[in-house]
């Protein structure tokens, strides 16, 4: 792991860059919904079981220079399916997204829900170290986030983020805790590196050396999958 550490401390400059794009494009709408059948008119009724799940992120959820049905939502969606759990993915990703601006919109994104999600998966920080924002005011939002979250009820998969080591060791230390402390403190489950194994693999990114394109987050997905269905199953 610090051989990953290191490279992803070395694509700040690339970060910073990227992050001047994330916040001004406007192609990806704040709610990506399951896209439709292509006849509508013979559209299949919901399973009774089926499983309402909100995605709340930054361009990493947004599919920030994707295509269609290749956005971390889109793929994760395919996934469980595949293993056989009904789901309905809401993609409220948006690209620029600090911890900040998650919070502000976090009710209003409920409230818009048709019902009350299965499960949030939380994925969003990423933007607040390419800002500089003190962790602690990072931590404070995200706690937020997953504190009303459980206030109503909605279980949580928080997908964590790692602080380039050029930041310093103290600011690294104290951003890296946040996702493991949060998910202990509130039972959330944890994927403590959301781009593990592909923010150090060129074949696995878009041209800005940061996102990744499709190949990579199917991979992502596929890692995630399995935390997810867990979520979405009942105890036996």
């Amino acid at each position: 792991m610090a051989r990953l550490y290191w490279r992803y401390g070395g694509l700040l400059a690339g970060l910073q860059l990227a992050l001047s794009g994330c916040s001004s494009e406007t192609s990806a709408p704040p709610v990506e919904p399951k896209p439709s059948a292509e006849a509508p008119a013979a559209q299949v009724p919901p399973r009774s079981d089926e499983k309402l799940v909100l995605a709340f992120g930054d361009s990493l959820y947004a599919g920030y220079g994707l295509g269609p049905g290749e956005s971390f939502p889109a793929m994760l969606d395919k996934e469980l399916e595949a293993r056989g759990l009904a789901v309905d993915m809401v993609n409220a990703g948006v690209s620029g997204d600090t911890t900040a601006a998650g919070l502000a919109r976090l009710d209003f994104t409920l409230d818009g829900l048709k019902r009350t999600p299965d499960l949030a998966i939380v994925g969003l920080g990423g933007n607040d170290v390419l800002r500089g924002i003190d962790p602690k005011e990072t931590r404070a939002n995200l706690e937020a986030i997953v504190r009303t979250l459980d206030r109503r009820g909605i279980p949580v998969v928080l997908t964590g983020m790692i602080a380039p080591r050029n930041l310093g060791a103290d600011y690294a230390g104290r951003f890296d805790a946040i996702y493991p402390d949060l998910a202990k403190s509130y039972g959330a489950a944890l994927d403590p590196f959301f781009l593990d194994g592909v923010i150090t693999d060129p074949g696995l990114l878009l041209g800005d050396g940061i996102h990744p394109n499709a190949a990579g987050v199917r991979i992502m997905a596929k890692r995630l999958a399995p935390v997810v269905a867990k979520e979405l199953t009942p105890a036996s």
